[in-house]
């Protein structure tokens, strides 16, 4: 059985406030996709990494790479218009055989606790799925039509990465055409008839957004 991860990493800097992607930013000194990849080394050092970025990125990951004497081995691969797109991308330059596993990640989650990756591969490889979340903590109101009404905070859960999936069930469900319901993969899964595996997400695991993300993200880091 072969494992591999595609780490999603097409942020262009713009709603984050930087010129620099927030992909490339130094956390504690270390840029954030870095440490991305740096957690699934650590969680399994057999896992193929697969690493996209906008065409236009490339170079300078690789003079990043440089620069960081960051040698870790990982694919690159040329994302499109959409993150949908880009995961596309990865899926169709790799041959994958039944039983292997592909893991979709945020390149902007390098906090991802080794646990977490650890054991959405496990249940993925019991069950075909497996999506990590954590319970909501806000209070949720649905808007419709000019009205709201307060949505059961018990009965919800915020979803994280990554998500785990069989690798030839993943590939073909990536052959159906696009439409604004696959908001992630699991989406793309359930379209195409899957039944999706929760498993235990963690609050560490932050998705870096916006400049106080990276902030919060310093202060966990350090905590660790």
């Amino acid at each position: 059985m072969s494992k591999y991860v595609i780490i999603v990493a097409g942020g262009s800097g713009s709603r984050f406030g930087s010129a620099l992607p927030k992909q490339f930013l130094p956390l504690n000194g270390v840029p954030v996709l870095i440490r991305t990849i740096s957690r699934f080394a650590e969680a399994d050092s057999s896992i193929h990494v697969i690493v996209v970025l906008p065409n236009g990125q490339i170079g300078n990951w690789l003079e990043l790479c440089g620069a960081q004497s960051f040698f870790l081995a990982h694919s690159i691969v040329a994302g499109g218009q959409s993150r949908w797109q880009s995961v596309k991308n990865a899926l169709d330059s790799i041959t994958v055989s039944e039983g292997d596993l592909i893991a979709v990640h945020d390149g902007v989650r390098p906090l991802v606790p080794v646990s977490v990756i650890a054991e959405a591969f496990r249940v993925a490889a019991k069950n075909g799925s497996a999506v990590p979340c954590v319970p909501v903590t806000d209070t949720i109101r649905q808007v419709t039509d000019g009205s709201s009404h307060i949505l059961p905070r018990r009965s919800l859960m915020a979803v994280q990465t990554p998500q785990v999936f069989n690798a030839v069930d993943l590939k073909k469900a990536y052959d159906a055409p696009f439409n604004d319901d696959f908001t992630d993969d699991a989406s793309v899964m359930e379209a195409a008839g899957h039944k999706i595996a929760l498993t235990k997400g963690d609050v560490r695991n932050i998705k870096i957004t916006h400049p106080d993300d990276l902030k919060i993200a310093e202060i966990l880091l350090k905590n660790e």
